[in-house]
């Protein structure tokens, strides 16, 4: 199932490759969504804002190993592409032990922190018993999330992103089936939809490491050695990517909780959008990811024309997704929030169709961004990732504090808020590339 980026048609290939990866994503956003809709229907708005805001936190959290996850894939890549096999194997031994450790220090630290996270986020004080009970059961599952994603990101390196949609699927659907049977037939209440969860991450965690123990003999003996002479290198993709992450989530979490400030219906509202709006930009953030493992290993194999084809056919179809995507989520806002919440919540369902209009409208600013992180990411330069991420989320935080103070506007700055800081680090992205030795690949 491993596919070869560096020959083939560039469109297709590209596309070949990402379907894939835009299905697995789209479920594991499934794990959330089926919380939040199963919560939002039996549990009433006080646990679905528990939930939603548990979600933010999670999203934050599991970030960083997404991050460290990515770099180190990109390192893979460069390597596969360059059909190195003994660096390849060095790099995986090396990034999975220090990517564990850091898994320990996280799942240590959040269990230590709980209730400071909660004071932090300005949970109101009805919804903290409810998210309590949610992020104490869902910290158990951040070691799933590392095996899973350390080993999807491993095996996509090599052009396999088949293997990581089928163990999620699988995973999804139990979710769903145990989401029902714990939160509906057992009434164990946010409590259950946690455990849910963290069972299905479990399967899909475990299953695909003995994939890749069975299917990669080669790199048994070199999965526990760590070698000092690769960690600089898996360090540099790595770290910096993480933190591009981090701070990017960070900075959502921050927003969260100024949104939880404004009141438990404001927060349902937002847990409900967000999931929405996450499922419509989910897939040109996962075709970022995809471009960059094509650009990495075509970087890996020295062959810029390919690269300049993939970068203009890359930002083409991204748009014409994100169009589309806009127009879909500007009729279907309202039928959408129905699936969360009871029409009967007014309120709630203003501000999640007021909030879906705004940041709908300004999809092709996220989409444009997605492909900026990865390009700099694969060409080596994954410092202006971070760049560009600090503009986004630094623009976005500012200006949700400022605007949502202004009595006029109050929570509505906040939405506003988002898609601004998008084309700003879009035009920095972009000026930046046209200025430096990399837009070569353009000649």
């Amino acid at each position: 199932m491993n596919q070869n980026l560096t020959e083939g048609p560039v469109i297709r290939t590209m596309l070949k490759f990402a379907v894939p990866m835009i299905l697995g994503n789209l479920l594991q956003q499934c794990y959330n969504v089926a919380d939040t809709l199963i919560v939002g229907r039996f549990l009433g708005a006080d646990a679905l804002a528990a939930v939603g805001s548990a979600f933010t936190l999670m999203t934050f959290l599991t970030s960083i190993l997404l991050g460290l996850c990515m770099g180190s894939s990109t390192v893979f890549s460069i390597y596969y592409g360059q059909r190195n096999s003994q660096k390849l194997k060095d790099s995986v031994g090396t990034s999975f032990l220090f990517i564990a450790a850091i898994t320990c220090i996280l799942t240590a630290a959040s269990f230590l922190l709980l209730d400071e996270i909660i004071l932090f986020l300005q949970v109101p004080d009805e919804i903290q018993p409810l998210m309590k009970d949610y992020l104490a059961v869902i910290f158990f599952g951040i070691t799933a999330t590392f095996f899973y994603n350390y080993f999807s990101s491993f095996l996509r390196a090599l052009g396999n992103s088949v293997v990581p949609l089928i163990f999620l699927a699988v995973s999804a659907i139990l979710n769903i089936g145990l989401d029902l049977l714990f939160v509906v037939g057992l009434s164990r209440g946010t409590a259950g939809a946690a455990e849910a969860t963290v069972i299905s991450q479990y399967v899909s965690g475990i299953g695909i490491f003995l994939y890749t123990w069975i299917q990669f003999p080669e790199i048994r003996t070199s999965l526990l050695r760590f070698q000092k002479v690769c960690l600089k290198e898996i360090a540099n993709f790595s770290v910096l990517t993480c933190v591009q992450q981090s701070i990017m989530n960070l900075g959502i979490l921050m927003v969260q909780g100024l949104v939880n400030s404004f009141g438990a219906a404001v927060m349902a509202a937002f847990a409900a959008a967000v999931k929405i709006d996450s499922f419509a930009y989910m897939p040109v953030q996962d075709f970022g990811n995809a471009f960059s493992t094509f650009i990495a290993q075509n970087y890996g194999a020295d062959k810029k024309d390919r690269i300049r084809r993939g970068i203009y056919g890359a930002f083409l179809s991204s748009m014409a997704f994100c169009i589309v995507i806009t127009l879909l989520i500007w009729v279907f806002a309202e039928p959408l929030m129905l699936l969360f919440i009871d029409a009967g919540e007014t309120e709630i369902l203003a501000e999640g169709v007021r909030y879906l209009h705004i940041e709908g409208s300004f999809y092709c600013g996220i989409g444009c961004l997605f492909l900026l992180y990865g390009l700099y990411r694969a060409l080596g330069k994954p410092g202006m990732s971070l760049v560009l991420t600090i503009i986004s989320l630094g623009t976005r935080v500012l200006l949700a504090y400022r605007l949502s103070a202004i009595p006029s506007l109050g929570v509505v700055g906040i939405w506003w808020s988002v898609p601004i800081g998008w084309f700003l680090a879009d035009f920095a992205g972009i000026l930046y590339l046209l200025k430096t030795k990399k837009a070569a690949v353009f000649s």
